[in-house]
């Protein structure tokens, strides 16, 4: 079978870590291609024309090949847009990225998926306070549902009965979409749920998440947490479990 070779992908460093004394080993989330393992020969060498280029968080453009597990890296070229986020955005960046590493199965392309990732990223580099959360909540809601792990927002999903405006329904890990009484933790109105229903499928989710439903954003942050750590197998991610220690301290 011919060498596969790859040119002009765009792409992000998920992950990195040694492979020898002066090569590296990258787990990198492509637009065609999905996430895919790459190994940088010579990456760790003062001289590397690798070394300065090969961040996380920063739109790159890479060229690659080979037919196994783990590919060649041939080139990189930072594409610049936007500057590395610093403090609770760096680390709120690390959280979206093992969120990929631990959902997404390699050689598994979804370019809206990447799209969407690419705009969470500048959004944590912007600096705004409130885009932080609106980025983090965004890119939770839109990775359940590309990883077909987000049930319908329109319907109770054991009951498959629509959604009341004015009922009260909650997102439970186990159960999906369900009625509970008024005043329950975690609880929005039905109305609240089908406007992200119809925000979600927008040709331009995030955005539309972002235009229609910022302020329903906040109250999501529980019940998407534990959506994601139940779907992960994991009482909380290291990233997540970071970001609480240092707020501690």
């Amino acid at each position: 079978m011919a060498t596969q070779r790859i040119a002009d992908e765009p792409a992000y460093v998920l992950h990195r870590y040694d492979w020898s004394e002066t090569s590296l080993i990258l787990e990198v989330f492509t637009r065609h291609h999905g996430r895919v393992a790459l190994v940088a020969k010579g990456a760790k060498r003062p001289t590397s024309s690798f070394r300065p280029v090969l961040l996380p968080l920063q739109p790159l453009s890479l060229a690659f090949g080979g037919d196994g597990d783990i590919r060649t890296l041939k080139s990189a070229e930072w594409v610049g847009g936007h500057v590395m986020p610093t403090g609770e955005a760096l680390l709120s960046g690390y959280y979206l990225n093992e969120l990929l590493m631990r959902l997404t199965a390699r050689d598994d392309p979804h370019p809206a998926l990447f799209d969407v990732y690419a705009a969470a990223v500048r959004l944590l580099a912007s600096g705004e306070p409130e885009a932080l959360q609106w980025a983090l909540r965004g890119f939770e809601l839109l990775l359940l549902k590309s990883m077909g792990l987000l049930p319908a927002l329109d319907s109770q999903t054991l009951t498959l009965k629509p959604l009341e405006p004015e009922g009260f329904y909650t997102l439970v890990p186990e159960a999906g979409l369900q009625w509970v009484p008024e005043g329950s933790r975690h609880a929005l109105r039905g109305s609240q749920w089908l406007a992200l229903h119809t925000a979600l499928d927008d040709p331009s989710p995030l955005a539309a998440l972002l235009r229609a439903c910022a302020d329903l954003l906040g109250p999501l942050q529980r019940p998407l947490r534990l959506m994601l750590n139940y779907h992960c197998g994991v009482g909380a991610l290291r990233t997540r479990q970071m970001m609480l220690d240092l707020q501690t301290l």
